[in-house]
């Protein structure tokens, strides 16, 4: 996997690879991981991903990471 990028943000860390034709944007916040997958031939290049990760898009990520976590404190306190 190749690395191409870090894309910035204020809320978590993302980067942007390429590999086996396709682009790999992978956020990290904590502990959880997102990644998503996009073929090469599903834009132009980088600069698209780019516009693609837009606020709107980074909210949803936010609010994701926000439900996984809630989600795995569930889990832990279910355990005791």
């Amino acid at each position: 996997m190749k690395f191409l990028k870090e894309l910035p943000n204020s809320y978590c860390k993302a980067n942007l690879y390429y590999w086996n034709n396709k682009f790999i944007i992978k956020f990290e916040a904590g502990m959880f991981e997102q990644t998503y997958k996009i073929s090469e031939m599903d834009v132009s290049g980088e600069d698209e991903i780019e516009e693609i990760i837009g606020d709107t898009f980074l909210e949803k990520v936010v609010e994701r990471f926000k439900q996984m976590q809630d989600d795995f404190d569930y889990v832990l306190d279910s355990v005791d």
